[in-house]
């Protein structure tokens, strides 16, 4: 396949393009202006109140969406620079300008702020109950006598079966968010192609093959077209978005040295379980200018003549800074060693792969699983979560299932769907338009999961309490 050009890669266009529009009073990029819709959103504001990784915690060091999204953003924009910029030094593209430096900056700050705004409440376990649910629960639904699972094709299937917070991101932003008309924020098509983390639907993953890009699906079958309006715009084909991986590499970058911290602030990681982990990388970064266990004591050191109150916290918080740093510079060195492969879309791995933050990252993860995730406290808290999540999609489905059919809804149905946002029913009615019974039905199962990922933590708690009658 040929290979992918920043020229059309970076494309500004939108699906609502602005007609007569006057150039002269309006000095932002397209970019730029990206930006301040997210901003402005309430989708965006509701990640305030959504979990990173403890859920409905009152304390308030501990790193909501929200936060976690601002530090994605601010990570992304300094890779994008350190990147754009040695690809003009190393001339590696003759067709890559300075604005086209500023503009990747520009497009991975806003995709930093988006990547996480499908996201259902309760953090990643959020996801993981909601599939369940589905897995539980699709076989046994049926319609007007009919099995559902046998009305839904494979793929309508296989999108609940395999329900992604980041697919649901490019469904909002796309058409949920219902601000001017169905075109939801009407973001461009180059920061559309940077959300796109996985470019395959449900029926296209395939964990096994060891290339990043099918590992999760990307899109609904109700979001193909606009999957293909990207791709044809960006000119993408079933490749990633070269600025996916950036995306990528800041979001794990983001979130692996934050829950870390949080943790320790939390009490479940002391600073000599760190440095005790910190000594299984052995020596294997030597040749490298960063030193894990050495900055790590080099820094509880220095807390230590400093007299500070608490000199372990010192040195945790200090050195997660030092290795977000390391780390910057070890996904910059991924991205342009492997330029040509990325631009061509073989390459099939993360922007750590094969440098010297492998091994740190990996270790970062596995901490933060065997410390954190698989702990009583956090398996107490699913639990709660589960039992929420579990009765409203019960409730929410079971009003829907005969919602803008001839069927006659009951009193409590009808009550139940009255909740639902005008803005999702909106995009229901004109994706249902001229659809079969079956389609409508998957749409009004979708109509669901849009509600629900919709939802803020304590939303989603209040919801359950006021349904059960607990006051």
């Amino acid at each position: 396949m040929e290979r992918m050009e920043w020229k059309r890669l970076l494309s500004p266009r939108r699906a609502r393009e602005h007609a007569g529009q006057s150039r002269t009073t309006d000095l932002r990029s397209e970019f730029e202006k990206d930006y301040h819709r997210i901003i402005g959103s309430a989708s965006f504001r509701r990640l305030q109140d959504k979990t990173q990784v403890f859920p409905l915690d009152r304390s308030d060091f501990i790193r909501t969406r929200l936060t976690h999204s601002l530090e994605v953003a601010s990570l992304g924009k300094s890779l994008g620079q350190n990147i754009g910029e040695n690809i003009l030094k190393e001339g590696k593209d003759p067709g890559f300008t300075p604005r086209m430096r500023e503009d990747i900056s520009h497009i991975l700050e806003c995709a930093g702020l988006i990547h996480d705004i499908g996201n259902p409440p309760f953090g990643h376990f959020g996801e993981l109950a909601i599939r369940e649910w589905f897995v539980r629960n699709l076989p046994k639904l049926t319609f007007c006598g009919q099995r559902v699972e046998e009305m839904l094709d494979e793929q309508m299937k296989e999108d609940f079966f395999h329900f992604e917070g980041n697919a649901q991101a490019l469904r909002l932003v796309t058409k949920l968010h219902y601000l001017v008309d169905e075109h939801g924020m009407n973001l461009t098509y180059a920061l559309l192609g940077t959300i796109v983390k996985y470019p395959v639907p449900s029926t296209g993953i395939d964990p096994e093959s060891g290339d990043i890009r099918n590992r999760k699906m990307g899109y609904y079958r109700a979001d193909e077209e606009t999957f293909r309006k990207i791709t044809e715009a960006t000119g993408t084909g079933d490749r990633r978005h070269p600025l996916a991986f950036i995306l990528e590499a800041a979001d794990d970058l983001a979130y692996k040295t934050a829950d870390i911290e949080d943790a320790f602030v939390k009490g479940f990681i002391t600073y000599s379980a760190l440095e005790r982990e910190l000594k299984t990388l052995g020596e294997d970064s030597a040749g490298c200018a960063f030193h894990p266990l050495e900055k790590l004591r080099q820094l509880y050191e220095r807390g230590m003549s400093k007299s500070v109150d608490n000199p372990e916290s010192y040195a945790v918080k200090n050195w997660i800074v030092r290795a977000q740093g390391f780390l910057i510079s070890c996904a910059t060195y991924g991205f342009t060693s492997n330029y040509d492969a990325i631009m061509e879309g073989s390459f099939g791995k993360d922007l750590f792969y094969g440098t010297y933050g492998e091994k740190l990252m990996e270790l970062l993860g596995d901490m933060a699983y065997r410390y954190v995730f698989s702990s009583r406290a956090i398996y107490k808290m699913e639990l709660t979560e589960s039992a929420i999540l579990d009765f409203l999609m019960d409730r929410l489905v079971r009003a829907v299932l005969y919602y803008d059919t001839d069927v006659h809804q009951d009193a409590i149905d009808s009550r139940v769907v009255s909740f639902i946002s005008d803005n999702y029913k909106n995009a229901y009615r004109l994706q249902a338009e001229g659809r079969s019974e079956a389609e409508r039905l998957y749409l009004r199962l979708l109509l669901v999961t849009d509600y629900v990922c919709g939802m803020t933590d304590s939303y989603a708690k209040r919801l359950y309490q006021e349904m059960n009658g607990i006051i």
